[in-house]
């Protein structure tokens, strides 16, 4: 009778709870827990730094200005424009902060070529997973899809505290910093997070192309370092530039220089010429002026917008060329 009630009752399945991870999702957070931990340590630390030289270092800056006698409204005036002791940790704290939002683009790309893919793939152990009930494409869209997804959002709150810190320090940078300067200009916008995903798919692409942990690690920070160099030399030609003249010496510095020169009574555009005797020199070659093609600080986020554009293509054609890669070697359609 026990035994035909037993028989009868309908076996009890385990329910799963719809907030906890499985499948692709729950094994790559498990065979990569170490490089989430560290990602999260690196976003904390990171932080830290920021919010300290935002907060407690800034205080202790402008509070030993105050001291000494060298705050007089906008900022140290002449003879008190260095920093003193406070001033140079404040300033130390910026510059260790904008140095590791600058160089998590290049961690996160060593890291998807060596052991994202690079190890895997060395080890067979993503040819194991292919065998189970993971296809190629969607093992692949794994690897992209939630790293991604935790590099944004770390990235995202770096960029919300470092434009925080540049705001509300002014006083202190002042003749220090420039809103184009790399340090400053990358991490302040949406250039973080394109650089960080941007970063994350060179790596991926590097490791299906060398199939082996250290090459892939090389191939993407060196991949890496030259998309990231050759963005900062075209960044001041991708929005159009305003221009200063003056019948004297060059304009001042108001932002990001483009180009400077002379001009001619005919309006021709002529190199810097430097002469002995100079008024004779600018009288030979008709030189009425000069001029500087320069960005103004209102071009920040046009100029942020269009290089983010850039770096989020290349990032999705990188991905791209990486699908259709394992494709055609595993002739996986999904």
């Amino acid at each position: 009778m026990t035994a035909l009630a037993s028989a009868e009752t309908p076996a009890r399945k385990r329910s799963r709870s719809p907030y906890k991870p499985h499948g692709l999702t729950w094994a790559l957070l498990r065979v990569h827990r170490s490089a989430l931990w560290f990602w999260l340590l690196y976003v904390a630390v990171t932080a830290g730094v920021i919010l300290w030289a935002y907060g407690p270092g800034a205080t202790a800056a402008m509070d030993e200005l105050a001291a000494s006698g060298c705050r007089d409204g906008g900022g140290p005036d002449l003879g008190c424009d260095m920093l003193g002791l406070a001033g140079n940790r404040w300033d130390s704290g910026v510059v260790l902060g904008s140095l590791l939002v600058f160089f998590a683009p290049f961690l996160i790309a060593a890291w998807a070529g060596g052991s994202l893919i690079g190890r895997e793939l060395e080890d067979r152990t993503a040819q194991l997973a292919w065998t189970q009930s993971v296809s190629p494409v969607r093992w692949l869209a794994a690897k992209l899809a939630l790293p991604a997804v935790l590099i944004t959002a770390g990235m995202l709150l770096l960029t919300v505290l470092h434009r925080l810190m540049w705001a509300t320090t002014g006083e202190l940078r002042q003749g220090t910093y420039n809103w184009y300067d790399s340090q400053v200009f990358e991490p302040n916008g949406t250039l973080a997070i394109a650089h960080a995903l941007l970063g994350l798919a060179l790596g991926v692409l590097a490791g299906l192309v060398a199939r082996r942990s250290l090459p892939a690690l090389g191939v993407g920070i060196v991949g890496m370092g030259i998309v990231v160099q050759q963005l900062q030399s075209l960044r001041p030609h991708l929005w159009p530039a305003e221009t200063q003249e003056s019948k004297g010496e060059y304009p001042d510095h108001v932002g990001m220089t483009v180009e400077e020169g002379s001009y001619t009574s005919t309006g021709a555009r002529l190199p810097y010429l430097e002469c002995g005797d100079r008024a004779k020199c600018l009288a030979d070659n008709d030189v009425v002026g000069m001029y500087r093609d320069y960005h103004p600080a209102s071009h920040f986020w046009p100029l942020q917008l269009m290089e983010t554009g850039i770096l989020l293509a290349l990032a999705t054609v990188a991905a791209l060329i990486s699908f259709a890669l394992i494709r055609r070697r595993t002739g996986a359609a999904v």
